[in-house]
């Protein structure tokens, strides 16, 4: 799990996106989101991209941005039986997938979109 900002806004002032990579699959999931994305926010994202395809993982591995190591998240986890495994660099299980997926993601969408004003629009196609 991680995030990409710094993108312009588009129609509803969003200037993020959520990405979710399955490792054993390598599926991509990508959402908007505002800057001002919470825990709650993004941990019902992903319920309704991840959850709901895969079901809950035994682990997930992801950066230690606030809004995946908030208390929010570690109670859920906790309820499910999930264990929060937070990624270190060069560590082989993150395998530097998500940050590759981060760097297309971005070349993609500057290629989908004219403007790049609507990149919102283009998330599905990525």
């Amino acid at each position: 799990m991680d995030f990409v900002f710094g993108l312009p806004p588009d129609s509803m002032r969003r200037t993020g996106v959520v990405v979710f990579v399955d490792r054993f699959s390598k599926m991509v999931h990508l959402a908007a989101v505002p800057a001002e994305v919470t825990s709650v926010q993004t941990a019902r994202l992903f319920v309704n991209m991840v959850f709901k395809h895969y079901g809950m993982p035994l682990d997930i591995v992801s950066d230690r941005d606030p809004r995946f190591t908030a208390r929010f998240w570690q109670e859920v986890f906790t309820l499910l039986g999930t264990q929060l495994s937070m990624s270190t660099a060069d560590h082989p299980q993150t395998d530097g997938h998500t940050e590759r997926v981060n760097r297309v993601l971005g070349d993609l969408l500057k290629r989908y979109t004219h403007s790049f004003q609507q990149w919102n629009e283009c998330l599905p196609m990525a």
